[in-house]
């Protein structure tokens, strides 16, 4: 299996192209609504989570659980849907979610802001004020949404495995330009290799869900990290006895995997809800 990411600055030819490759690889195609789809049928209302949709939260949304609740369930879609095989996965944070796992390619799509201005004009009908005001919006939620969610720099090339101008190349030529690369990098072995690190990821996302939303127990900033017969788990707790809770919970998930702790503790520590 294997996953391709696409990152995009607006009207760049973002979907046009993530869709023209699909369809040329035979890979599913999972954007916004793919993902909102998979959220909603975990029993989750969606709507919560879209004032932090590719956008940097306010300064109380920052603060808020559901900051928190949106991170884990899209990580946990972004797994599920990449389980399901061959995908080309857009925005969303997808390249730093899946970064360093092998079989995964990421790409990054941009143009020059003359042309970008002039297609968000065409689209969107309006006059070069409103236009500005849409694209510097744009721009602003995207590297917001990056930096505050995984420390990224949006627009660093070197975040990707490879940067296209679309300014003039069309979609199909783009798409045909990622083939050709993805058929160089990913070999046999990588996406072998993908599947075992998918399924250590997949079970440590249901470790941390299985710890925070069905045991309760309050663990801030909980990570978990897999490996083979071994599960780590990380964050803050207030006391001796949550982080022995934490280790029993994740013990009855895994009976046949060593769990420890890398928590820390920390007293009267706590996050407005």
């Amino acid at each position: 299996m294997a996953i391709i990411t696409i990152s995009r600055e607006l009207a760049a030819l973002g979907d046009e192209t993530a869709h023209e490759l699909a369809q040329c690889l035979q890979y599913r195609f999972v954007d916004k609504g793919t993902l909102e789809a998979r959220i909603k049928s975990f029993g989750i209302e969606d709507r919560k989570f879209r004032k932090y949709d590719e956008r940097r939260p306010s300064f109380w949304a920052s603060l808020s659980q559901d900051r928190d609740d949106y991170l884990h369930y899209l990580k946990t879609a972004m797994l599920t849907e990449a389980s399901q095989g061959n995908a080309v996965i857009i925005g969303r944070g997808a390249n730093v979610i899946f970064k360093d796992v092998p079989g995964v390619l990421s790409v990054f799509l941009t143009a020059p802001l003359e042309i970008r201005f002039q297609r968000v004009k065409n689209y969107f009908h309006c006059d070069d004020k409103r236009t500005r005001q849409i694209l510097e919006r744009s721009d602003k939620d995207r590297e917001g949404f990056h930096h505050y969610f995984f420390e990224m720099e949006w627009h660093y090339s070197g975040n990707y495995h490879l940067s296209l101008n679309t300014g003039h190349l069309h979609p199909s030529m783009c798409a045909e330009i990622i083939k050709y690369l993805r058929d160089k990098l990913i070999t046999e072995e990588a996406e072998s290799q993908h599947v075992l690190r998918l399924q250590e990821l997949t079970l440590g996302q249901q470790v941390k869900h299985h710890i925070l939303y069905e045991k309760e127990i309050p663990i801030h900033f909980l990570e978990t990290a897999v490996s083979k017969k071994l599960i780590s788990l990380y964050g803050v707790a207030n006391s001796q006895a949550m982080v022995e809770a934490a280790v029993s919970a994740a013990q009855e998930l895994v009976p046949l995997m060593t769990v420890q702790s890398e928590m820390q503790i920390v007293q009267e520590y706590k996050v407005m809800p």
